[in-house]
């Protein structure tokens, strides 16, 4: 089997997809996006992918070592963002020629069940409580939100109290034991961020999402040894896809 060719679909307003096909008549597909960069990652694929025409589909450790071990300069968000697009492709192809779900290839499923949390909007404490109240009556055991807006280095605590006020209708509505997952979105600088962690605490959310921006790891270091609550991160720069 071969690649013999692929297409990329830019789905307004920030999506890309891949799509890779073989000679075999097997695709397989992949998103090869970070938020805000869809031509520049677009461009990285088809620069990779001039590498990939013509060769195995199967050898996706071998191609994956080639893309990123090639070049001189490795790594970075745009770069790994496009070789894990085609890695995905890659295994999805894999998993339909062997007609075996891909985690089977790698080892089998670790879990039957994932719990999953619901989005909730709104700038208003009474809002955000109501909506965290109806997703919880749809059955979800836990929420996500926004923390806040953009803050400075040094801010008010009008602010911090405006977050908080948001966070307790929430805890309010929702009662105790429901999760609460709360995003900073790498709005707030490394000050702000330890003061909101802490004043967050006695709410109990069950993590704080970017709480700065994902290249600040000496930042994200201190920022997790300041509070009890857990800190998630996303992975935009990542090897196989999952």
């Amino acid at each position: 089997m071969k690649i013999t060719r692929y297409k990329l679909f830019q789905v307004p307003p920030r999506w890309l997809f891949l799509k890779i096909e073989t000679d075999e008549g097997i695709t397989g597909w992949g998103e090869p996006i970070i938020e805000g960069r869809a031509e520049t990652v677009k461009t990285a694929v088809k620069e990779l992918m001039e590498y990939l025409i013509g060769k195995d589909p199967s050898r996706i450790e071998d191609h994956w070592n080639m893309l990123y071990r090639s070049g001189f300069y490795r790594g970075g968000p745009i770069l790994m963002s496009a070789i894990a697009g085609i890695d995905q492709a890659l295994w999805d192809i894999k998993g339909k020629y062997f007609n075996a779900p891909i985690h089977e290839l790698m080892g089998g499923a670790c879990r039957d069940s994932i719990r999953v949390y619901s989005w909730i909007g709104g700038d208003r404490p009474s809002d955000v409580g109501k909506a965290a109240k109806s997703v919880v009556e749809a059955g979800f055991t836990a929420v996500k939100m926004n923390a806040t807006e953009e803050l400075q280095y040094i801010d008010s605590y009008e602010k911090i109290d405006q977050v908080i006020e948001r966070i307790s209708a929430v805890r309010e509505s929702v009662g105790p034991y429901i999760g609460i997952g709360i995003d900073f979105h790498g709005r707030v600088h490394k000050p702000m961020a330890k003061i909101l962690a802490k004043e967050l605490e006695p709410f109990k959310p069950m993590f704080i999402e970017e709480p700065v921006l994902p290249q600040n790891n000496e930042a994200l270091r201190e920022i997790a040894n300041h509070t009890t609550i857990p800190i998630a991160r996303r992975k935009n720069v990542f090897k196989m896809g999952l």
